[in-house]
């Protein structure tokens, strides 16, 4: 997964209707989350470092929360990422037809990116398809110890950041790299960049929260 600095939140007015159905889909599994562990607001808002008014509009739909946020919230309640984006799905293949994966960040200039499938819990890896339009910038806060991530640049310029170190990829280059470091993303070029990306994330933590009734 993919953490943006930038938690903007798009609202009901300005969702389109696979945007609504998304943060709707989303609301119900972190209260569904929430609930399972008869957790209050107040505890997952203090345990995700967000405020309780997020948490609420987060649950009931009325928000599209930004990859940070559900990150934040995913490691709170000691799931992995697409245990809140999918509603659960029966059987031993999940196929992701083109089109219907899970758009979770978009830029101003329209950049985005999409979750196109993962593995079940405990141990998840996710795969998503990036697309960056020049001067897009994606700026992540470091995962849960352990994350591990990896990128194949299909068109266009790629520069990473992951602490201190930083490298340019070329249509055709891949890079690998801890995601449980500060990290970016960014098309500093003049053309559209597409690349994919893997991340594989250890084993979701357990929590040691006290249950309460919300």
């Amino acid at each position: 997964m993919y953490l943006s600095n930038a938690l903007t939140m798009h609202y009901p007015a300005l969702m389109d209707d696979g945007t609504r159905v998304l943060a709707q889909a989303i609301g119900a599994r972190v209260k569904h989350e929430r609930q399972t562990r008869r957790w209050t607001l107040d505890q997952l808002a203090e345990a995700a470092a967000v405020s309780r008014r997020m948490v609420v509009n987060i649950e009931q739909g009325g928000v599209n929360p930004s990859v940070g946020t559900l990150l934040r919230l995913a490691s709170a309640l000691g799931v992995g990422l697409p245990s809140l984006v999918d509603l659960p799905r029966a059987g031993a293949m999940t196929i992701t037809r083109s089109g219907e994966a899970a758009r979770l960040w978009t830029s101003p200039s329209g950049g985005h990116g999409d979750l196109v499938a993962a593995t079940d819990a405990p141990d998840v890896t996710e795969l998503w398809e990036w697309t960056l339009y020049p001067g897009d910038v994606h700026t992540s806060e470091p995962h849960l110890p352990g994350t591990k991530e990896l990128i194949q640049v299909h068109e266009g310029s790629v520069a990473i950041e992951a602490g201190e170190r930083s490298v340019t990829l070329e249509p055709g280059d891949a890079v690998a790299f801890p995601g449980d470091i500060a990290h970016s993303y960014a098309n500093s070029g003049s053309e559209t960049a597409r690349f994919s990306l893997a991340v594989s994330e250890p084993k979701a933590r357990s929590t040691t929260r006290s249950d309460t009734h919300a």
